[in-house]
């Protein structure tokens, strides 16, 4: 007999944590699992193990907002992320729901008995389980493999080409010259902690600049209000106050971008030697925020610049050689390791397919409700986190969005809930949920209409 559930939550990483709490604490009668496709729970901050592996925004809006985060790193490594994540799940009893080794394939939704049915790896076996709600909390990009672009002469280099994602824990780089290229997230993390972890020399190889800020590993307003108040008093007087703060420097952004990029770029050239260009180097030719700002705790990547452990590069690869990179400007960078800090392989869903009564569901032809639910798809919620803010902050959101949805749904007798797609005069709008994207595609955040009824 098929097993079945009122809601299945796919993936065990901060949104399947979150959205788990959730149930629990608002859908208490509700049966619940989470399909963990890995062997360990976690997610970005289980599978990224490469050097100086750390938040990328402050802990107080990136932790959830039901438990308080209590190290003194405001910008923690990743370790004491996973542990928090980790020990949140056993402290609310949700590490109990999680399953591993579950990697869900295909879900299909029957009209006719309102209910999903989700197909389901494990171990090479493939089984089934039905639920009324699916929530889908597996993030935005293929855990299996990075994105890495080709580049000609590839396999002419002697050394090793790594992508961050899957770093070797045996890499000795010791004494060693390496080029990261790339000057994301990932990069500006990497390189001032190669630099400083025993790497002869570091060169940062970027096509284009990106915005980078400094902002201090600690937070001195939290440590005196974790002194004078409660701790969960502190913890959410911390997080509104950050919360504020970055709505507050997003707003200037888009107001006085031309004032704001020059105050960046002031910032970072009091960080640097007299003389460094830094218009080359970190001025980008987008205005701030039209892209997500890069964060360094306490300049270490402008510390590491200005002892000559790293150099910052802005030109375009011409090939690989034997021995390093040859750039179309003619100059060649001696390289031990090439590393590829080049991004993420886009991939929704955890890769699983939908169909609704057999057919097959075009994610491309949907439109999403409040960036958390998509148009003609039943009982189904995703969670994908800001792009101008911290993940966990619209993580929590929809987790509790979600339950508020089940409870009226459960109230006045629905079954099921569909977004309905507006009129087909509505153009397409912004890909993303964060209002600064300004790409157009037809998967879209849009006025549509929420309709639950009853079932037959």
């Amino acid at each position: 007999m098929t097993e079945h559930l009122d809601v299945v939550i796919v993936g065990a990483g901060i949104s399947g944590v979150s959205a788990a709490w959730h149930l629990q604490d608002r859908c208490p009668t509700k049966s619940y699992a989470i399909l963990e496709k890995r062997e360990s729970m976690g997610g970005t901050w289980d599978l990224f193990r490469y050097p100086g592996i750390r938040s990328d925004s402050d802990m107080y809006t990136l932790g959830f907002r039901f438990r308080p985060w209590t190290g003194r790193q405001a910008i923690a490594d990743g370790k004491p992320i996973l542990e928090y994540v980790k020990s949140t799940a056993a402290m609310y009893g949700i590490d109990r729901h999680i399953r591993f080794h579950h990697k869900v394939i295909s879900a299909d939704w029957s009209t006719a008995e309102n209910r999903w049915t989700v197909h389901i790896q494990s171990h090479g076996t493939l089984s089934a389980l039905t639920c009324e709600f699916l929530f889908l909390c597996s993030g935005y990009y293929n855990y299996d493999e990075g994105y890495s672009p080709r580049f000609a002469g590839s396999e002419d280099f002697v050394g090793p080409i790594i992508h961050p994602q899957h770093w070797p824990e045996d890499l000795d780089y010791d004494a060693k010259n390496i080029v990261v290229i790339g000057s994301g997230a990932t990069a500006v993390t990497l390189v001032p902690a190669l630099a400083d972890s025993g790497a002869k020399h570091v060169t940062m190889l970027q096509r284009s600049p990106t915005y980078i800020v400094s902002q201090p590993d600690r937070d001195g307003i939290a440590e005196k209000l974790n002194r004078w108040l409660p701790e969960t008093m502190a913890y959410t007087a911390v997080r509104w106050k950050n919360v504020l703060r970055q709505a507050a420097v997003y707003s200037a952004c888009q107001k006085w971008p031309r004032r704001m990029r020059k105050m960046f770029l002031s910032l970072i050239q009091r960080q640097l030697p007299e003389g460094y260009d830094v218009r080359k180097h970190f001025g980008p030719h987008y205005n701030p925020w039209d892209q997500r700002l890069c964060l360094v705790p306490n300049g270490d990547l402008f510390r590491a610049i200005r002892h000559g452990k790293v150099e910052v590069v802005t030109d375009t690869i011409e090939r690989f050689t034997a021995t390093g990179i040859r750039l179309n400007s003619g100059r060649e960078l001696p390289a031990d390791i090439i590393i590829t800090a080049t991004g993420l392989n886009l991939q929704l869903f955890g890769g699983a397919t939908a169909t609704i009564d057999g057919q097959q569901v075009d994610i491309t032809t949907t439109m999403a409700y409040k960036g958390m639910m998509l148009s003609g798809i039943p009982n189904m919620a995703y969670t994908v986190g800001y792009t101008n803010a911290s993940w966990t902050l619209k993580a929590d959101l929809v987790s509790e969005f979600v339950c508020r949805l089940l409870n009226y749904m459960d109230d006045n007798g629905f079954d099921t809930v569909v977004v309905e797609r507006p009129g087909s005069d509505v153009e397409g709008g912004p890909s993303w949920s964060s209002p600064q994207v300004t790409c157009c595609a037809r998967w879209t955040s849009c006025p549509s209409r929420v309709r639950v009824h009853r079932g037959a």
